[in-house]
């Protein structure tokens, strides 16, 4: 039995919660909670049926775990899973890994260095839909790839960023484009392949908060394709989409849904097998913006402990993502394009005013 641990109670925390202790992923066990907020940590112990922490040290020193899954601020999340090494025990972060590209890289060599793996939460890699793409683009059945877009297309009022004053900060969070699209993100440059230049804009269209709530970006592959990102989170009334279009020259996909859970269109070179999809597979709605995945994710989480084949995204993969985040934060203060990979590309995440 893996043994598992929350540090952080927020949002995303009671989805971590029920995979992990309702018996949905085998050989998985939620043994205690932490948050600085004793209500918060409270409230999920009982409905949970673990121990509750207000201290790291504690819940370490009183509990044989194997794994914590760190659920914090964004901008928290460097410092808290140094700490958790210290304790010799294999750390889930979720997205985005840091805010600092500098943070990340001095996650990865710590835990490179005590031998203990270090997992970036990337749940939409899992999605059903998304591996099915991920197949075709291995087998070239799209053909040469010249364009990649994404589009997020969300919702969260001011009350959603009121509820915590850390949402929307430089400090702790950033806008759209390092909080809700970083995930598409991710599966845009998974799919395509590494990203040579980025020109962006963005805007506060209807949000109250130091970041960006809406950003276009043109991105130039260093394959030689083209793409666009165009994301917000000032979608009104309610959530509209999450979506991924791959176009190449022998074909062209579309996933929709708002957690890039549906197969929308799927034109694929008729001479391959992959052509021959049950598109009502992938049209399973998910309960909420974050999908399917995070069970399979966990799941190959425990394989990788176990030294099984899997496919978990690590530091390694995660900071590839927060690499291109904050290059293209860098382009939107310089007004220019940026390449990836001629600096650091230091913006304003994880910094104060």
């Amino acid at each position: 039995m893996i043994k598992f641990a929350l540090l952080g109670c927020g949002r995303i925390s009671s989805r971590h919660a029920e995979l992990l202790s309702g018996g949905q992923i085998k050989n998985a066990k939620l043994i205690a909670v932490c948050d600085k907020e004793k209500d918060k940590a409270d409230f999920l112990s009982k409905k949970y049926n673990c121990k509750s922490y207000q201290n790291i040290t504690e819940m370490m020193k009183e509990n044989e775990i194997d794994i914590v899954s760190v659920l914090t601020e964004s901008g928290n999340h460097c410092k808290h899973a140094i700490e958790l090494s210290k304790f010799n025990v294999h750390v889930i972060v979720e997205k985005p890994m840091a805010l600092k590209v500098s943070d990340a890289k001095k996650m990865i060599k710590i835990f490179q260095s005590k031998k203990l793996k270090l997992f970036v939460v990337k749940q939409n890699r899992f999605n059903p839909a998304v591996l099915k793409l991920k197949k075709t683009l291995i087998n070239k059945s799209l053909g040469k790839i010249f364009l990649g877009t994404i589009r997020v297309r969300w919702k969260r009022d001011n009350d959603y960023y009121l509820k915590d004053k850390w949402r929307g900060t430089w400090q702790l969070d950033g806008g759209v484009l390092a909080n809700q699209a970083i995930h598409h993100i991710d599966l845009l440059e998974w799919m395509v392949g590494d990203v040579k230049s980025v020109y962006a804009k963005s805007i506060k269209a209807l949000a109250r908060i130091e970041a960006e709530d809406t950003a276009i970006v043109i991105l130039k592959f260093k394959n030689g394709a083209l793409g666009l990102i165009e994301v917000t989170t000032a979608t009104r009334p309610r959530d509209l989409e999450g979506s991924l279009s791959i176009l190449g020259s022998k074909g062209t996909v579309e996933l929709g849904g708002f957690a890039v859970n549906e197969i929308k269109n799927w034109f694929v070179d008729k001479n391959k097998q992959t052509n021959k999809i049950n598109r009502k597979k992938y049209l399973t709605l998910p309960p909420n913006v974050y999908g399917f995945g995070h069970k399979s994710f966990y799941e190959n989480v425990i394989k990788s402990i176990k030294g099984k084949p899997n496919i978990v995204t690590f530091g390694k993969d995660g900071i590839k993502s927060l690499i291109l985040v904050n290059a293209i934060y860098k382009s939107i203060e310089l007004n220019r394009e940026v390449f990836i990979g001629s600096g650091n590309h230091k913006s304003k995440l994880g910094r104060t005013k």
